[in-house]
């Protein structure tokens, strides 16, 4: 019985995160889209308009995973039991998010953010990606998709700091947004190396990789942005392919990893 209420949980999670999503531009919440709220930033850490196509790649990921743990055969499956109310709690942060950051709430905004962040990286734990083996069919229609899901979140959290502090008027101690954004790159950078190095996970690097092409081709005529944008590219670009060249055999997958 708790087994398929948390299932069901999962597959109505799943849903209202796309219905929540959708109309929020559809319609749009509070007569604004989401693009046209972010362009009200004064901040180079954005990509082009092209990048947030993703979100629907994401969502065919979600869909794919809300079918396959939903499936008789996988309801006492380890590793899905470990994940699933995190699962329920992101869809939650999701939504939150797109309403405060519809209604103009940015200073609470980030709070979401976070929490969506953290729901999604215990997530990716739980499930051992890039540690453990498992199903072909597990890994595409669960693994892969929060791997993607979990790149672009690590990207978004970033954006929103940098709206965040945009919003505040904060002044980065003086420092020239072309140079606090080459120090949000190096962090960025550092974040990418560690995972291609710790979980060898090809697609959470190339969320990374695709969002940092979008800052680049979005800010082209900006050197000073561009150009380390580029250059922070090709290093994680580089870093990941070294480390799938020297790749371990994961060992076999385990409740909870």
């Amino acid at each position: 019985m708790k087994d398929s209420l948390r299932q069901a949980a999962v597959v109505l999670a799943v849903l209202g995160t796309l219905v929540v999503n959708v109309l929020a531009n559809a319609l749009p919440l509070n007569g604004l889209s989401t693009g046209e709220i972010s362009d009200r930033f004064r901040v180079y850490f954005v990509p082009a308009g092209y990048v947030f196509s993703i979100w629907g790649l994401i969502y065919v990921g979600l869909i794919a995973y809300a079918i396959f743990q939903a499936l008789p055969a996988q309801r006492e499956n380890p590793r899905l039991r470990a994940v699933g109310w995190w699962v329920v709690l992101s869809g939650l942060a999701n939504s939150a998010w797109i309403f405060l950051w519809h209604y103009e709430q940015f200073s609470v905004t980030l709070f979401a953010m976070l929490l969506l962040l953290a729901t999604l990286l215990v997530t990716y734990l739980r499930l051992g990606i890039g540690r453990t083996a498992t199903s072909l069919a597990e890994s595409w229609a669960v693994r892969v998709p929060f791997s993607i899901y979990l790149g672009w979140i690590t990207v978004a959290t970033v954006a929103n700091v940098t709206q965040l502090l945009d919003y505040l008027n904060w002044n980065a101690f003086g420092i020239a947004p072309e140079v606090w954004t080459g120090i949000v790159l190096a962090a960025v950078l550092v974040i990418a190396v560690l995972m291609n190095f710790t979980r060898r996970d090809a697609a959470y690097t190339l969320v990374i990789l695709w969002a940092l092409a979008g800052i680049a081709i979005k800010h082209a005529a900006v050197a000073a942005v561009a150009t380390p944008t580029w250059v922070v590219f090709g290093l994680v670009l580089v870093t990941l392919a070294g480390a799938l060249l020297f790749r371990r055999a994961p060992r076999p997958a385990q409740a909870g990893m």
